[in-house]
């Protein structure tokens, strides 16, 4: 039969080698080893019972397991169009790639994206377009702490030394110190390749207290003040939930946590290193506001927020009417979108789990108008940001200013295989494997990650002077347009329904989150309110 052709044809042809080498043709031994390791594999594919598609077809299951295995590098090299993001198209890393190496980035011929397609975006021109301004753009944050940080509205995202290699960690530090941008540490803290270069750093602490632990895995006031008085660390950012794995911890096995590994996160060699889903050091939202409060004080008055993804809406309500029960404010607020990030997670969970990032920075920002605290509070967000139009649109829906992961990453040159979780990222990211991140060259990376921040931040400015504005806090949920169907657009100020400053302190305005959760949402606990548990027993939602 056809499907042992591949096997028997390599039998025969190892025995017709096998005849030639005995009748003196030593030059058939090549031919003898390659047709009789064939034979080999077709015999073991029949031997074995793991795998019926072996056995129905030896040796040519193999061509389908090798074509398999390519078949993402096919696809995203010859078959996907520019303009598919999956995750990020073409387009958009092209564009990361031409801005991080300052060639021309313009475009000819007219637009490759659909502009009476749903969902089209653009911004608004004006007839009297502003004369251009200087583009780095930045937001004060913690105006009323001992050290209040100007950031970037463009910011490199959590990213742990684990995750990344040295080298990488290195390159996007180097660039962030030559761009005067912050490089937010990941919750792997802060290790010797963070401060080999003197960028300025966000230390993001998780529920593993990584780098501010003790023994026992609880948080240490004493080791945490050792590393927030780094001169080198300018905020200090309590990581809830993330948006590649929300309400998901993680372990790093025991066999991945090497010497360098062990001293920056303070956790011992050969044991998995543990990153609990919950905290420890409080378990409430008036206790999540007293640690921040503790921490600003323990770093001697630098600015200290929290990031989470959003999830069950009254977790987040409980926090804001924390806030503004007891007066105790974060500095910032980083919203991470459920659109997936650089951390590998359970394919439920990248795809399923969590806010996506817009409607998440509207119910925070809404949130905060509401209760008039919008302007004590700033709010940083991150979800699939490449381009300064996604700065500008982010920007419009209330964030203050924006932080990029994969981003940057393509910067360093990720080439998006997708091989994150395998430790063969085969440009030297994503790995711990010396072999492969050695060739990562610093020097030459660290420039790209440093133009590729220039040279977006200096597209941003010429999309607001082109919409007449001279800064970032001008633009607004108006500017930005949306077509909804064929024959209809509204800017996001229509579309999306905003509060205004106080609307939470009185009657509870006509908008379905708020009306189901805002009034059982508990500033004393993260339970689900009663009504909700009523509603479940009831499964009347």
């Amino acid at each position: 039969m056809m499907r042992y052709a591949a096997y028997v044809a390599s039998l025969v042809l190892t025995l017709v080698c096998a005849i030639l080498v005995v009748l003196h043709h030593p030059y058939w031994l090549w031919g003898l080893a390659a047709f009789g390791a064939i034979a080999a594999l077709g015999t073991a594919d029949l031997l074995q019972t793991r795998s019926t598609l072996r056995r129905n077809y030896p040796v040519l299951a193999h061509f389908r397991y090798g074509l398999e295995s390519i078949g993402p590098e096919m696809r995203q090299y010859f078959i996907e169009a520019d303009t598919a993001e999956v995750p990020f198209s073409r387009q958009q890393r092209a564009l990361v790639y031409q801005r991080s190496k300052s060639v021309n980035d313009v475009r000819p011929f007219g637009s490759q994206v659909d502009v009476y397609g749903l969902d089209y975006e653009w911004i608004n021109h004006s007839l009297a377009p502003t004369a251009h301004v200087a583009h780095d753009f930045r937001v004060t944050i913690g105006e009323n702490t001992a050290h209040p940080y100007a950031a970037s509205v463009f910011n490199i995202s959590a990213m742990s030394f684990g995750s990344l290699s040295a080298n990488a960690i290195r390159a996007l530090n180097k660039g962030a110190k030559l761009g005067g941008f912050y490089h937010d540490t990941g919750e792997g803290s802060i290790s010797p390749y963070h401060r080999e270069n003197g960028g300025d750093l966000v230390w993001e602490i998780g529920s593993g207290y990584f780098g501010c632990r003790d023994e026992r895995g609880f948080f240490s006031e004493e080791r945490f003040v050792a590393n927030a008085g780094d001169a080198q660390v300018k905020m200090i950012e309590i990581k809830l939930s993330q948006g590649a794995k929300p309400g998901h911890g993680g372990v790093l096995p025991a066999a991945k946590v090497s010497a360098e590994i062990s001293a920056t996160r303070g956790v011992p060699m050969g044991q998995d290193c543990v990153s609990p889903a919950a905290h420890t050091a409080f378990d409430s939202p008036i206790g999540l506001l007293q640690f921040v409060a503790r921490l600003r004080e323990l770093s001697g008055g630098k600015p200290v927020g929290f990031k989470l993804a959003i999830g069950h809406p009254w977790e987040w309500f409980g926090i804001a009417k924390a806030m503004h029960e007891s007066g105790l404010l974060p500095d910032f607020i980083v919203v991470d979108g459920a659109e997936g990030g650089t951390g590998a997670a359970p394919a439920e969970f990248i795809d399923h789990v969590g806010v996506p990032m817009h409607e998440a920075l509207m119910l925070v920002h809404n949130t905060l108008v509401g209760l008039d605290l919008r302007d004590k509070i700033r709010i940083g967000a991150a979800g699939r940001i490449t381009s300064a139009f996604d700065i500008a649109r982010t920007l419009a829906m209330g964030a203050d200013w924006c932080n990029a992961a994969r981003g940057y990453m393509f910067a360093l040159g990720c080439i998006q295989a997708q091989s994150c979780h395998t430790d063969r990222c085969p440009t030297g990211i994503a790995t711990q494997d010396p072999n492969r991140w050695n060739k990562l060259d610093v020097p030459d990376k660290s420039a790209r990650v440093f133009h590729f921040h220039e040279n977006t931040l200096k597209a941003l400015r010429d999309l607001l002077c082109a919409a007449g504005l001279r800064h970032t806090s001008q633009i607004g949920p108006e500017h930005i347009l949306r077509r909804v169907t064929p024959t209809e657009v509204r800017s996001l100020g229509a579309l999306y329904n905003f509060l205004a400053p106080g609307d939470l302190l009185g009657k509870i305005p006509a908008h379905a989150v708020f009306q189901s959760f805002w009034a059982g949402a508990r500033s004393d606990s993260f339970a689900a309110p009663e009504r909700v548990l009523a509603m479940r027993a009831s499964k009347s939602f």
